[in-house]
């Protein structure tokens, strides 16, 4: 192959597809479309948020009525003491407090009380009575200072209502960046004090500080908690730094924070497994390498309407809202308001508020609703990449148009299914749509291929050119479509390559047993070149075929099914001609034949062996097949069906056996159409004979069933047929997966594969009289497994639960016949035979059901 026409395939063109997407699996395009489908499958998953989270928004009602952004600290101080009367497990403001509120009257106060104080008033050490005792209006001026400087240091308020509740957490921020040298200051002692200790690099680095709390309401509040948040390639917050690492130290996030205080643990319940996991208490919250969440955002209960209880700041404040409703509630107060709240872009909206996000933070984390990226989900993405790849290389370039189409189409399913399927189920997410694209863009391309080089040049040539023709035909061969490869070949003119392909052609449609149509072929291969090959004796063979038995197609009875061909003869199999189909059995169909020399109506059974089982097996099973054949051919008993004769014809194998007007026992079997007791028994009682007889000449039947017993009402005649039949596949099984023999019927030795010998029969044949006595089997199971345990280790249910008139005696021969143990069944069929005619005869002397065991104990 020329380097040109090597750079032209199509494999060679799916390894570039490959490598191509490959390269930009991890730019900003591709990583939006895993971002995209990452937030379609939370955007399909339902969860139901945590009952225990609670907010109370600064919204536009609350501005409304109370003022402007920001507000007075007093305001707030006067809501934290509510809730906190209020029993709230956890208030948490998602404000920075970090710069004091400095009321300008303040300062006057201030440089008034200092001016008093110069002026020779009494020191502030000063008591009421003793500024009174010195000067009543001086005592005046000193109350109303103080009290002006009560009322307008609002931090100094908020700081008492926060120690007063005991359990405030507040936010505080970073820089986030990689750190060089020290920090420019050191952090206050209470943040410092909620800091966990965890190894070098396991949360995500900060630079320095960047909003803190003040100190007055930091040394007061319960803990303190990072408010930062990672946005991804695209702008949306799809994670949240569980911990970030300041220097040397590690701090939790705030809804972290508020999560261990609402379960009454402290920043030491709190470790960090690098790489996979934050651990509080008794939670593990799945990470990635950076210590990052992927949070679970809720849906909201309809447009407009937050997954969490949302209640307006002003309501609360006014009592409209009762404050009971926060008792023993995570409580997070912050604004929803357009203009007093920084808005973010997450999966489930498009602008939500800091603290709405922290709303979900925290259920994700007391809920363990999180998203998590297995550690193993790399190796599991590179996978799956590799394999649509090599399917693009190696698998694509091979399939037809349509059925490409239909491959690629199930793919692209299984991995779009597979995606939404985790996240859904299993709140896992596995990056999977680099290589669903690549499978979208590389059959794309392929195809496009396909069309402008290989169709550009179809095109130019002429379609029915004989290569052009040739290749077709080859292809259509390769896909089964036989016929309209033959019509193909035939707009070619003939040589030696052609009749090549042609000969494996005729080879094709033997193999599908169409031999009519293999005839067609070889004859017209034959008026080009009759010496070809085999050509005259596969043509001989094929005419012959087609003239005497016409097997079915691939879809056919496993046997075959011989059809009458209109304008020809009867059919012929062996010496025997056909007549007619009676019906199908277990591995063949059974036929109505006439032997012309001497006239004698026969019924032949057809095994197709050649496709019931595997070459390297066929050889053993034919010498199996006649042998067995011919053991069962010497049996001469009354009570047995009488085999002719055995042959081979065409790679159909046949067994020719005297033919019998009745039927089967089957339709005996059913509950609405049972034989009257006497008459089962006397049956079994002969076939019970007809075994022992076998059994003494070496002959196992291993398949007794009803269906294997001929019975004629009007002449009373019973025979058993299909002796040896069994044993041809005793140890085999067919290429259809069909194991010979009834499950139902089947002692416990031979379903455990052990050597068994006449007393399996029996068993069977206890199974057999039990059914044609009541219309139930013995073992019944919903499963083939299920079926196989109680044959093998049940007892059989009591009869009489099924049927209550059923003789005492024929109980104890059928429960001897049912035991597990060979040794204490029945241990010959003229044993068994024995007791049904003492049985029988104490039922027509005793009435029925009347009749005891103890007239055939000692038979028994």
């Amino acid at each position: 192959m020329s380097k040109a026409n090597f750079l032209k395939t199509d494999w060679f063109f799916g390894l570039v597809v490959s490598l191509v997407v490959l390269g930009f699996a991890g730019g900003e395009l591709l990583q939006s479309l895993e971002r995209k489908a990452y937030d379609l499958g939370m955007g399909m998953t339902s969860r139901a948020p945590s009952d225990r989270v609670a907010v109370i928004a600064i919204d536009e009602q609350s501005l409304a009525n109370i003022g402007r952004w920001p507000w007075s600290r007093d305001v707030m101080a006067d809501m934290v003491e509510k809730l906190a009367a209020a029993k709230a497990k956890v208030i948490a403001p998602v404000i920075l407090f970090s710069e004091p509120q400095l009321d300008p009257g303040l300062a006057y106060i201030n440089k008034l009380t200092e001016l008093y104080t110069q002026a020779g008033g009494l020191p502030s050490t000063a008591t009421p009575e003793e500024l009174a005792a010195q000067n009543p209006l001086l005592a005046q001026m000193a109350g109303l200072l103080f009290e002006a400087e009560k009322k307008l240091n609002t931090d100094r308020r908020l700081a008492a209502a926060f120690a007063q509740a005991g359990n405030v957490v507040l936010p505080i921020s970073f820089r986030l960046g990689q750190p060089q040298g020290r920090p420019d200051r050191e952090l206050p002692e209470f943040v410092r004090k909620d800091g966990i200790g965890a190894p070098a690099g396991s949360g995500f680095p900060t630079v320095n500080a960047d909003a803190l709390v003040i100190e007055p309401l930091g040394k007061v509040a319960a803990g303190v908690g990072h408010l930062n948040v990672t946005p991804d390639v695209d702008g949306a917050i799809r994670t949240e730094p569980l911990v970030l690492t300041h220097f040397d130290q590690t701090y939790p996030a705030l809804s972290l924070m508020v999560a261990a205080k609402s379960l009454n643990l402290k920043p030491a319940d709190i470790q960090v497994v690098p790489g996979e996991a934050v651990k509080l208490g008794r939670l593990r919250i799945g990470t990635d390498g950076m210590a990052r969440m992927m949070t679970f955002y809720y849906q909201d209960k309809a447009p407009g309407q937050p997954a969490f209880a949302v209640d307006s700041f002003f309501d609360v404040k006014s009592g409209k809202i009762p404050l009971d409703k926060y008792r023993d509630k995570i409580v997070l107060i912050g604004a929803t308001a357009a203009g007093a709240s920084s808005l973010f872009v997450t999966p489930v909206s498009p602008g939500m508020p800091s603290v709405l996000m922290e709303a979900h933070a925290v259920s994700s984390i007391l809920s363990e609703h999180f998203f998590v990226a297995p550690s193993w989900g790399f190796w599991a993405e590179s996978g799956v990449f590799l394999l649509v790849a090599v399917y693009l290389i190696a698998l694509l370039p091979r399939l037809s148009a349509g059925m490409a189409a239909g491959v690629t189409l199930l793919l692209l399913a299984l991995l779009i299914g597979a995606h939404f399927g985790l996240m859904t189920t299993r709140l896992m997410w596995l990056q999977l749509m680099v290589p669903a694209t690549l499978l979208l863009v590389g059959h794309l391309l392929l195809t496009i291929k396909r069309f402008v080089v290989t169709e550009r040049g179809k095109e130019k040539s002429d379609l029915e050119s004989a290569e052009s023709n040739r290749m077709l035909g080859l292809a259509f061969q390769g896909q089964g479509q036989l016929d309209m490869a033959f019509d193909k070949f035939r707009k070619c003119p003939l040589d030696e390559q052609l009749m090549e392909n042609m000969y494996n052609l005729g080879l094709d449609f033997e193999r599908k047993r169409q031999f009519n149509k293999a005839e067609a072929v070889f004859r017209y291969m034959a008026g080009f070149n009759p010496k070809f090959k085999d050509l005259e004796q596969r043509l001989n063979r094929a005419k012959q075929m087609s003239e005497t038995v016409i097997l079915g197609g691939a879809t056919a009875h496993p046997g075959g099914t011989m059809m009458m061909v209109e304008g020809t003869e009867k059919p012929m199999l062996g010496r025997y001609q056909i007549e007619k189909e009676l019906g199908k059995g277990a591995m063949g169909v059974v036929y109505l034949g006439r032997d012309p020399k001497i006239n004698r109506v026969v019924a032949i059974k057809t095994m197709a062996l050649s496709q019931e089982f595997d070459a390297d097996e066929l050889k053993d099973v034919k010498e199996r097949f006649f042998r067995e054949a011919e053991t069962a051919g010497r049996l001469n008993h009354p009570y047995i069906v009488q085999m002719y004769d055995a042959g081979e014809e065409h790679d159909l194998a046949y067994i020719a056996m005297e033919f019998l007007k009745g039927k089967d026992l089957v339709p005996f079997t059913k509950p609405a159409n049972l034989l009257p007791l006497p008459k089962a028994m006397s049956i079994v009682a002969r076939v019970a004979e007809a075994l022992s007889y076998a059994h003494a000449n070496q002959v196992v039947h291993r398949d007794i069933k009803p269906a294997n017993f001929m019975y004629e009402p009007e002449s009373d005649q019973v025979k058993v047929t299909d002796f040896g039949i069994a044993r041809i596949t005793d140890s085999s099984k067919t290429k259809t997966g069909m194991v010979l023999g009834t499950p139902s019927y089947m002692s416990p030795e031979q379903l455990a594969g052990k050597k068994i010998d006449g007393r399996s029969d029996l068993f069977s044949l206890g199974v057999t009289l039990y059914q044609m006595a009541c219309g139930k089997l013995p073992f019944e199971g919903e499963s083939m497994a299920q079926l196989m345990f109680k044959i093998t280790n049940d007892s059989a249910p009591d009869i009489r639960t099924i049927r209550p008139d059923v003789p005492d005696c024929l109980v104890a021969i059928i429960n001897r016949a049912l035991v597990k143990d060979p040794e204490q069944r029945y241990q010959t069929g003229g044993e068994m035979a024995k007791d049904l005619h003492a049985c029988l005869a104490l039922v027509g002397g005793a009435g029925g059901a009347s009749a005891t065991a103890s007239a055939v104990d000692i038979a028994i």
